[in-house]
């Protein structure tokens, strides 16, 4: 698969002496080509996508075509915007969690009334008509004409792959008088920027049940009547771990996440998110849910549910609000849904959170390969992470599940929006607990599968193919932020050039499905009726939760005080006592480590026979983890130190 408040916050008087922090405390950014534009005008970098090329023009927008768009407001400073954010998430600066308010936030650095109003008129008196405003954009509508008059370009079709899509033929720009108003601009092209993972929403969808024979934990019930694999019998898979192995893998100790808020954002909203949790909690020893723990913000209308398969997205939501009860019982939940799975209404979902300071830990499960993003859409998430950033909220981001992306796409890259600097990449293991809760091992998630032969003597074709893995890499736009400066090895930060780029993930937890996590959900059934029922899942959106479940612990730990963006907390420990080390073989160089798997042929019961595999663990494309940071794991998992360690200021011992 793919509410607390801070205790106190800083003065406004604060801010002005970060600023002069800005050289030593950077923090990567997308690499910019250096447009040009006409004299009186200033250049929207990278507003022309890179796939908009002549080889690829299909010949000119009919002027008639209608455009929609949103000018992104760039706020009142915002260079001093990133040096805030940056100094108040350093634990070795002195500004280190001096947080502002919401409300301060918006008042030192959000776009001011005359920006906004200043931005209307020019649409509008350059032919568009303006539909929306509000402190992050200004949304407008017109034809093709009117659109390539304001922005001072042309509108061209352009083949991308099998389809073809309208964009700007040259860089677009705006008045140089609005130069400090205009963040970018998106909408101009046409191509679809969306996440996978007036309508109604569908119902949801068809049962899965897991087949079974399972192990309970780790190991404990071997496949001996069937075929060996490197040397030994292979257990049967687990049923799916509970909070209670979770929480013993990644010390969890004591502490339970009271008075912690995390958000989860996904699209859409599954209708029986609140009788499921309370179910799955029920049936899997995890705390009951207070009054009022679990809530949701919803937009007023959905849209594009058939395309972005809407009810997909229930799952995403339970497997999340689950997970995260699972490993911080006591921590409030706020899920926000968004409108589509398109990008405007995911960062609308995102903006919700940081101007309502709605919780401390943002998980999202949720992204795109980096080839789909455009530099417009990247500005403005990154705006809405540093402007949480200032106020104490982190957010997590799970790295992908195609490994290097390869076996997808064809071309090397991360995913989006997990390669941001500004947020934390978390990236999957395939984790093994035994016995008694016990912490035995983990590897990098990636998974080849071989099939029982017919005879039923041999794995076919073993170790098999690729399936699935953690998605992690070298950014091909986001340059090297400074926390991962002499820790990620230059063979992997220089991997796509001479030029230290951003490396994915930060940090790992369980996502491996063959080793992963037991969730419950309303389904429906095959007479068509809804009922309840459980099934094993994973994936890096089972590590985002996960991960986030464990720095909703950390922040009680550290009595209450947010984290907020973590990265440089999380770099300050590499190399510690706090994380599990991940390789590939934990038992050793020539241990290799499978898990047997049985499925129902039509994933509901075994009407039409069961299908018997090998899934092959700790082997992710071209991505290996080895000891020391790699691009599956990051810096490790979470060990039994790990929450503790913020309960004072942190010291490598």
């Amino acid at each position: 698969m793919r509410i607390s408040r801070a205790r106190s916050r800083a003065a406004l008087s604060m801010v002005a002496t970060l600023p002069l922090l800005a050289g030593a405390l950077a923090l990567g950014t997308p690499n910019a080509s250096a447009d040009s534009a006409p004299s009186g005008r200033n250049a929207l970098q990278g507003t022309k996508p890179a796939w908009a090329t002549a080889g690829a023009d299909r010949g000119a927008t009919s002027d008639s075509g209608r455009v929609s768009v949103r000018v992104h407001l760039a706020g009142r400073d915002a260079k001093g915007l990133a040096a805030y954010a940056a100094a108040v998430s350093d634990p070795q600066s002195a500004s280190y969690g001096k947080y502002l308010s919401a409300a301060q936030a918006q008042a030192r650095f959000g776009a001011t009334r005359q920006q906004i109003d200043q931005v209307a008129h020019w649409l509008e008196s350059s032919g568009l008509t303006v539909t929306g405003t509000n402190q992050h954009y200004v949304s407008a509508t017109g034809d093709v004409a009117a659109a390539e008059k304001t922005f001072g370009t042309q509108l061209r079709n352009y083949r991308k792959g099998s389809r073809t899509y309208r964009a700007p033929a040259t860089t677009a720009s705006v008045p140089a008088a609005l130069s400090d108003a205009v963040l970018a601009v998106s909408g101009l092209d046409n191509a679809p920027h969306k996440s996978s993972h007036d309508e109604t929403l569908p119902p949801p969808d068809a049962v899965f049940r897991n087949s079974g024979p399972f192990s309970s934990y780790y190991g404990s019930k071997t496949a001996s009547t069937l075929p060996s694999a490197f040397g030994a019998k292979a257990p049967y898979a687990v049923k799916g771990y509970t909070g209670k192995q979770l929480r013993a893998a990644y010390g969890a100790g004591r502490w339970t996440g009271k008075g912690v808020t995390v958000a989860i954002t996904d699209a859409y909203a599954s209708p029986t998110i609140a009788k499921d949790a309370a179910e799955y909690a029920k049936r899997n020893g995890d705390a009951p849910y207070r009054r009022g723990q679990l809530s949701q913000v919803l937009p007023d209308d959905y849209t594009r549910t058939e395309e972005c398969g809407a009810s997909g997205w229930y799952g995403e939501e339970t497997l999340d609000v689950e997970a995260v009860h699972a490993v911080a019982p006591a921590a409030d939940i706020v899920y926000v849904g968004g409108a589509s799975c398109y990008d405007a209404d995911l960062l609308d979902s995102l903006n919700k959170v940081v101007d309502h300071r709605l919780a401390d830990i943002v998980s999202n499960s949720w992204g795109d390969v980096e080839a789909n993003e455009t530099p417009d859409i990247a500005a403005a998430y990154d705006q809405i992470f540093k402007m949480g950033a200032i106020e104490g909220i982190g957010f997590y981001f799970s790295s992908g599940d195609d490994g290097d992306n390869v076996a997808s796409t064809g071309t090397k890259q991360i995913d989006v929006p997990s390669n941001s600097a500004w947020v934390t990449s978390v990236g999957g293991t395939a984790l093994a607990v035994g016995k008694h809760d016990t912490y035995q091992w983990e590897t990098g998630w990636g998974t080849l599968k071989s099939s029982l032969s017919e005879d039923g003597k041999s794995w076919d074709g073993l170790p098999g193919a690729y399936t699935s893995g953690a998605g992690g890499g070298t950014s091909s736009s986001v340059k090297q932020p400074f926390y991962q400066r002499g820790i990620v090895p230059d063979s992997l930060a220089r991997a796509n050039g001479k030029q230290r780029m951003r490396t994915a993930p930060d940090i790992a937890a369980v996502a491996d499905p063959n080793t992963g996590f037991l969730v419950g959900q309303t389904q429906t059934l095959p007479d068509g009726s809804l009922g309840y029922d459980e099934y094993r899942i994973g994936g890096t959106s089972l590590a985002a939760p996960v991960i986030a479940g464990v720095q909703a612990l950390a922040q009680q730990a550290r009595h209450g005080l947010p984290i907020g963006f973590a990265n440089p907390a999380i770099y300050s420990r590499y190399g510690s006592k706090a994380y599990h080390d991940v390789t590939d073989h934990p038992l050793g160089p020539n241990r290799d480590l499978a898990v047997v798997r049985v499925d129902y042929a039509n994933g509901v019961d075994a009407a039409d026979g069961l299908l018997t595999s090998l899934r092959s663990i700790g082997k992710d494309a071209s991505l290996k983890a080895v000891r020391g940071y790699d691009d599956v794991t990051g810096v490790g998992t979470p060990a039994n130190g790990y929450v503790d360690s913020y309960r004072f200021p942190f010291r490598r011992h």
